[in-house]
């Protein structure tokens, strides 16, 4: 069965999680105020509904209790993240989530109930930098606090060798899962192939190998 989740508030944030979301097969819920927003959202969405979600009796007409996780998604909008997270809570949703854009937003959403929350923009920069400070990174994914997704070019030292001569797993706690040459399609790991100066890999590690990839060791 398909996850339920609620996605309410519509801006630029809600609008790519919410299409994201739908994309990967969840049943997605979406609601903002703006009858325009929600009319395109029908296309993206299992239900787009238009509500005024600062106001808590169309929040309760939701029905939030179906949900497995609600999304709140408006960083602007104080009172209406309280609003709507408190009724979800309430209604014992498993899990809430909540966009905020300061530190006391953040302190506030949770202590009425947020199970997470998230900062798209800081944590955008935090993303930004590690890749901007290594000559290796090109894309970094985090997938939860200690384990990250890179898109890298290989570092110096492994050119001209296999990844089965390497042995990175072992040396390096870094697993290759993808190669690809030229810009060109990504293929799984062949363990005899040379790596290339313009070789590109997709690898998995923990948090404490990324200091030897941005090389500050």
């Amino acid at each position: 069965m398909d996850k339920s989740i609620a996605v309410l508030g519509l801006g630029k944030y809600g609008r790519s999680l919410a299409k994201n979301l739908y994309k990967l097969g969840a049943d997605v819920l979406v609601a903002d105020a703006d009858e325009n927003v929600v009319s395109e959202f029908t296309a993206y969405s299992t239900a787009a509904i238009c509500a005024d979600l600062s106001n808590e009796e169309e929040v309760l007409q939701l029905k939030l209790e179906n949900m497995d996780v609600v999304i709140t998604a408006m960083g602007s909008n104080l009172e209406a993240s309280i609003i709507c997270i408190s009724v979800a809570k309430e209604k014992g949703v498993p899990f809430v989530g909540a966009k905020v854009n300061s530190e006391r937003m953040s302190s506030l959403l949770r202590m009425v109930g947020a199970d997470e929350v998230y900062d798209p923009e800081e944590e955008g920069g935090a993303l930004s930098a590690r890749v901007l400070v290594s000559k290796y990174l090109s894309n970094c994914y985090e997938l939860d606090k200690n384990l990250a997704l890179l898109e890298m070019r290989p570092m110096d030292e492994w050119v001209g060798k296999t990844l089965k001569g390497l042995d990175l797993r072992h040396t390096m706690n870094i697993n290759v899962i993808a190669t690809r040459e030229n810009q060109g399609l990504w293929h799984f790991v062949e363990p005899e192939r040379v790596i290339e100066k313009d070789s590109e890999l997709i690898v998995a590690l923990e948090r404490k190998t990324l200091r030897k990839i941005r090389g500050e060791e």
